[in-house]
């Protein structure tokens, strides 16, 4: 394979500075990006900024999806870590992973859990990333149905809710009974509930042992989902 090409090296070292100073804007800005203000500490005119985001938005996205993507990286790597077969294990590694990722990555977070950026709609390019996440939790479920050590609950669910839950397994290519995806999903949206209500300050004065909470609710949530 040939080394790149010098433009393409040039491309390819200005996409990522841009990238990172982008960043640093989130981290003092929010997701209130501009490209101008962007060009501006690069020491560039706005316009330069075009040839490689065409709009705040497409610039965004690719944010959005790297965040993601880290994220989703850091959930898998925590879970591979652990013994298959020690499904409590994973789903407590995998959870600190995400909580220890959104720490390191306060505005990366936001950008992805926080209030919706107005005027932005994020592409269909954004879903396959923002699913790594959850899927990891749902594989040490579906693990542990295929080796036994899940009991299915018995749960009665309401038929429109059961139906929207097998639309979400059929999205995620996954065959769970509506009972233990909805368990599954109660687990998943506690998780980043968790993480947020503690990066956006709603525990500051309520809860100051914050690993020990963590560490219980989660511990909650996987026995709710019924991980042995």
């Amino acid at each position: 394979m040939s080394a790149p090409s010098i433009r393409a090296r040039v491309r390819a070292e200005m996409l990522d500075e841009i990238k990172a100073v982008a960043r640093r804007h989130l981290a003092t800005d929010g997701a209130n990006l501009s490209l101008r203000a962007v060009a501006r500490e690069m020491g560039l005119v706005s316009s330069a900024l075009y040839r490689y985001f065409p709009s705040r938005d497409d610039l965004l996205t690719t944010l959005i999806i790297e965040a993601y993507d880290a994220l989703g990286a850091a959930v898998e790597a925590a879970d591979a870590e652990q013994d298959r077969a020690e499904l409590r294990q994973r789903w407590i590694a995998c959870c600190r992973a995400a909580r220890a990722w959104a720490l390191a990555h306060p505005a990366e977070y936001a950008l992805l859990y926080g209030s919706p950026v107005p005027g932005y709609a994020a592409p269909a390019d954004t879903v396959g990333p923002a699913q790594r996440p959850p899927v990891a939790l749902i594989g040490i479920v579906l693990d542990g149905v295929a080796d036994g050590l899940i009991t299915v609950p018995t749960d009665d669910v309401a038929v429109p809710v059961a139906t929207d839950l097998a639309e979400i397994t059929a999205i995620l290519g996954v065959d769970l009974p509506p009972a233990l995806t909805a368990r599954a999903m109660a687990g998943w949206t506690q998780l980043f509930g968790l993480i947020s209500f503690e990066l956006f300050g709603r525990i500051d004065n309520a809860l100051p042992h914050r690993d020990a909470y963590f560490a219980h609710q989660i511990g909650l949530m996987a026995d709710l989902v019924g991980l042995p």
